[in-house]
């Protein structure tokens, strides 16, 4: 449960949070209404346009397999975010060159080649990874009025006297400096050494997990925590560690067909981003499975995916008996150990597309 409750104005400006006891106040008296949007619960307020804001930083500790985002303020903090990395278009990128290799060697008849469509200086895979912090800023920017956006700033193996080779020799660099640009756009972003985050976090007393692959607060969101914290001169100890756990959903791109053909020779179609009409990803309540995502489509029907584990619940779902809450390119998840009922206050009562 979100110990603190984001709140927009009736005229859509964010205001500060607010907590769970107030929240629920302010909706049972009518002043309010209640909104979901992808995993974050808050309010929108219906009697007031206008409202005092304090200094709000966003902290960033980007990782290869996990990574973390806090938002602080200089005496709360409001919301800790542990995300899995995109990890996987490397691999994607690379079947898609094989199959594209095998189809030239066929004896099919010859088609002009397309010329090669500019896709930016940036690797797939490398665009992947920072675009998912993008979103996420961006995402959490709607509801909270973020002031800067605080980050560790991780970097490649440099020559040294060589300033305009260390600025682009690595996906890394390029990469980086593409976020930072996107990042701009919302709030002044303040790169942090790896170095100095370390000694920020000795400073507060804090220690690192050294098991990256778990759940626990001081593995990741220690180290946004600690960036927040010193943007806005905020406390050496968070006011909570409650984490809010997200997943990228790995969609598969529409393909030619599979890979191998099915009985009789004939390969059928497979990907794209369109289940009868519904965007994959997207979330849906249904009376029998709950809160679920969008998969794939057969035979007219759509399947459904379990929100913890991302786990197939069926294929025999009409499009009908769900109930659209939200576009999403992520599911949420409880800890490792816990049920899913981190979501009481989810049902369909305000859900924001």
């Amino acid at each position: 449960m979100q110990p603190y409750v984001p709140v927009i104005s009736a005229s859509g400006k964010r205001l500060m949070p607010t907590t769970n006891r107030t929240a629920d106040r302010l909706v049972a008296k009518g002043r309010a209404v209640r909104r979901f949007d992808r995993g974050l619960f808050f309010i929108q307020l219906t009697d007031r346009v206008d409202g005092y804001t304090q200094p709000i930083a966003l902290g960033i500790d980007p990782g290869s397999r996990k990574e973390a985002v806090t938002v602080q303020s200089a005496q709360h903090t409001f919301l800790n975010v542990q995300a899995d990395a995109v990890t996987w278009v490397k691999q994607h990128v690379e079947t898609r060159r094989n199959m594209r290799r095998v189809r030239r060697y066929r004896k099919t008849p010859c088609r002009a080649n397309r010329k090669n469509r500019a896709r930016g200086s940036i690797p797939p895979s490398t665009k992947a990874r920072w675009g998912l912090k993008v979103r996420i800023v961006r995402w959490l920017a709607r509801y909270y009025p973020i002031t800067i956006i605080v980050i560790e700033d991780v970097a490649a193996v440099t020559l040294k006297g060589r300033r305009r080779w260390n600025q682009s020799f690595s996906p890394l660099e390029v990469g980086k400096a593409w976020c930072y640009d996107a990042l701009e756009q919302i709030a002044p972003v303040l790169p942090i050494p790896g170095p100095q985050t370390k000694a920020l976090r000795e400073q507060a007393g804090l220690k690192k997990s050294r098991n990256k692959l778990s759940d626990a607060w001081d593995v990741h969101c220690v180290d946004s925590f600690v960036l927040a914290s010193y943007a806005v001169g905020g406390p050496s100890k968070p006011s909570h560690t409650h984490m809010l756990y997200l997943i990228p959903l790995r969609f598969h791109r529409r393909q030619l067909h599979r890979f191998q053909p099915e009985k009789g020779g004939i390969r059928k179609p497979y990907g794209g981003t369109i289940s009868m009409g519904m965007k994959r990803g997207s979330w849906v309540q249904h009376p029998k499975y709950g809160l679920t995502y969008i998969g794939g489509t057969l035979n007219g029907r759509i399947s459904l995916h379990d929100m913890q584990t991302g786990k197939r619940l069926t294929q025999n779902v009409k499009v009908e008996d769900c109930q659209f809450l939200c576009t999403a390119s992520w599911r949420i998840r409880a800890k490792a150990g816990s049920s899913m009922a981190l979501l009481p206050r989810v049902k369909l009562v305000g859900c924001r597309a």
